[in-house]
């Protein structure tokens, strides 16, 4: 799996470098030592000998071996202690591979961040003064001045070690961290773009299915009243009066067509509040239908909020028209109850029933969808042949008085 954060320009050289350190330093005093006129105790073949030494070793012990193998703790022990090991044998031989030496600055690089770096760069420090050290004329003075640049150097450079990976590490997560935001803006960019489609088309659905329910609720109750009236008026030969409600039902229903397409309240509910909005509709039904109709509030009256009273009057308005149209009914009642933490409607009649209380119809889901809009529910009782009831009921959430 490819690494998300790779190692940066300035990070790749470095670790080049690294590996390539040893070669450098272990030629570099190979050379110098070569061209000194003066030659260490045992000439050039013994040094040749070391210095090939050190070369196999850092080339059997870590270079040639596969880099899985390199990375193992154990491994990177191993190949530090042998390239220190020939290193002091080197600068016993000639102290000029003091140079090959430092190589093993670089090489605690790779117990970071641990506090085997400290131990590697001491190990080194002890060898590289050690071995530059004259031990036959060394002083307590001197030794300590030796031990004091060994410590401060054991902290400066492990501790440089140390700080360079806890930045990396740092760097590393700030790099994930921008990266996930970035993802997680960019999902949430997808996210808030399918909300606004959903919710726009949920908008024009619900658009949709109130100017649905307002048609149903007005025009079409409104044409029914019509198309009775002028049936009635064909049957009489005194037409007027049918003829004079035909046609306040029509502009009635213009009006109340026009409110719904500016999504405006009922008019009846324009300057009274519902229980008056309920005897108007009362009034008016029983007109048109010849039906009796009881009209009765109970409880204390409270002004509701617009949304609620505008549901119950449509739900009453929906029921009487299934009532007109369906039941056959003599007698009807509505109730509307105040009992505090809710507002209840009922309406009865003595007509036919409904087979089918649960029924899908457009009527019944409309006053459905309107009372759940509103936090109400809708509870039918009916029996073919003994009438039907009909109970909404709905949250008493009150409104400012007109």
């Amino acid at each position: 799996m490819n690494d998300p954060f790779p190692l940066s320009t300035w990070e790749r050289r470095f670790e080049r470098i690294v590996e390539i350190v040893p070669f450098l330093t272990l030629a570099a005093a190979l050379v110098i030592s070569l061209a000194s006129p003066e030659r260490p105790e045992g000439g050039i073949l013994r040094t040749l000998a070391l210095a090939a030494l050190a070369l196999a070793w850092i080339l059997g012990a870590h270079t040639l071996l596969p880099a899985a193998v390199r990375r193992r703790r154990s491994f990177v022990t191993v190949h530090f202690a042998g390239v220190l090991a020939t290193a002091a044998l080197l600068t016993f031989h000639d102290p000029i591979f003091i140079i090959y030496c430092i190589s093993g600055f670089f090489l605690a690089g790779h117990f970071a961040p641990s506090k085997w770096t400290f131990a590697a760069v001491a190990a080194t420090s002890f060898v590289l003064y050690g071995s530059s050290l004259d031990w036959t004329q060394a002083t307590i003075q001197l030794v300590s001045f030796h031990l004091a640049i060994i410590a401060v150097q054991t902290v400066a450079i492990g501790g440089g070690q140390i700080a360079g990976i806890r930045i990396e590490e740092r760097q590393r997560k700030y790099r994930k961290a921008v990266s996930d935001l970035q993802t997680a803006l960019e999902e949430n960019a997808d996210l808030h773009a399918q909300l606004l489609t959903q919710a726009h088309q949920a908008g024009i659905l619900d658009e949709r299915q109130r100017m649905a329910r307002e048609i149903h609720d007005t025009l079409a109750q409104g044409l029914t009243g019509i198309i009775t009236q002028l049936r009635a008026a064909q049957r009489v030969e005194d037409s007027d009066t049918h003829v004079e409600l035909a046609l306040d039902l029509a502009r009635e229903s213009l009006t109340e067509a026009r409110r719904s397409v500016a999504a405006l309240q009922p008019h009846q509910l324009e300057d009274a509040h519902l229980p008056e909005a309920m005897a108007t509709l009362a009034r008016n039904w029983t007109q048109t239908t010849g039906v009796d109709l009881h009209v009765e509030v109970t409880g204390d009256r409270v002004p509701l909020s617009p949304a609620i009273e505008v549901t119950l009057f449509r739900v009453a308005q929906e029921a009487l028209a299934n009532v007109a149209k369906h039941a056959g009914a003599t007698r009807a009642g509505l109730t509307l109850s105040y009992t505090g933490a809710v507002v209840l409607l009922d309406i009865r009649d003595d007509g036919t029933g409904i087979h089918n209380p649960s029924g899908k119809g457009f009527g019944l889901s409309s006053m459905r969808q309107r009372l759940r809009g509103v936090g109400g529910t809708l509870e039918i009782e009916s029996t073919p042949g003994e009438g039907t009831a009909v109970s909404a009921t709905v949250p008493a959430l009150q409104g400012n008085p007109r």
